[in-house]
């Protein structure tokens, strides 16, 4: 068993005699390995704190453009449901002449049928007919809350255009500059420059992506209201379909009587 403690510098002694100082003895696990290891722990513990902070703003910036990624994505899935209420609204209101040209051709039917019944009918007043909108195509109107959430959301896309994960370039220089932002002297950031601007820019994109998630929020809210007044629709379109299809079978009836 060796005389001498794990930790022996054995070069210590020339070091020494020459009157030089000696140095403690570093094992190999203390430092990374490489040609580009750092001269000592404090350095390498400087090194890692950038390199965590360049890391952190990174995910940031991709947190970023997936959040606008999503908001474009919201922003189409509600147009889409505007375009379908205006199909729903149109088939309804289709629905409905439907409903009032059967009721015209019933009162037909029954002016054919017996010559009283025509008599009556001659001077009975005439059912108020809805005037229906030829080749006019008018505009749904989706809920406030969608309608909102939509136009708040597209003044956000040019940001969206810069913070695209294709489109973006982002300027490393931008996050480490000892600029004009540097010479702001703020206690709560470190006094090292580059750690401060990657610590800005940390804080600047969780704020910007505080205030998207919000408008993410809108746009779900005004979805949910909006899928909730066409299934109202959809449920008036039901009930009008089912009638105006008993009412066209009875019809059927009447003219085979005929």
């Amino acid at each position: 068993m060796s005389a001498y403690p794990k930790s022996y510098n054995p070069f210590d002694d020339d070091g020494e005699d020459e009157g030089a100082p000696s140095t403690p003895w570093k094992e190999a696990r203390d430092l990374p390995d490489g040609s580009g290891a750092p001269a000592d722990k404090q350095q390498y513990l400087r090194q890692e704190v950038m390199r965590r902070a360049e890391a952190t703003a990174a995910s940031t910036n991709r947190s970023l453009s997936l959040m606008y990624e999503s908001e474009k994505v919201g922003i189409a899935s509600s147009e889409e449901l505007v375009r379908q209420r205006g199909v729903l609204e149109r088939t309804e209101k289709m629905v409905d002449k439907m409903d009032q040209d059967l009721k015209t051709s019933q009162k037909h039917i029954n002016s054919i049928k017996s010559m009283f019944g025509g008599f009556v009918n001659y001077f009975k007043s005439k059912p108020a007919e809805t005037p229906l909108e030829q080749n006019v195509t008018l505009a749904p109107q989706p809920n406030s809350r969608l309608t909102e959430a939509i136009s708040t959301s597209k003044e956000q896309e040019a940001q969206y255009q810069a913070s695209h994960p294709i489109l973006r370039k982002l300027n490393d220089s931008d996050c480490v500059s000892g600029g004009a932002s540097s010479a702001e002297s703020n206690e709560a950031y470190p006094k090292n420059p580059h750690l401060r601007s990657y610590h800005q820019k940390i804080d600047n994109n969780l704020d910007e992506l505080s205030v998207g998630l919000g408008r993410l929020k809108n746009i779900a809210l005004g979805m949910q209201t909006e899928i909730e007044e066409q299934d109202d629709i959809i449920d008036r379109l039901t009930t009008k379909v089912d009638k105006l299809d008993v009412n066209i079978k009875s019809t059927e009836r009447k003219v085979r009587q005929l």
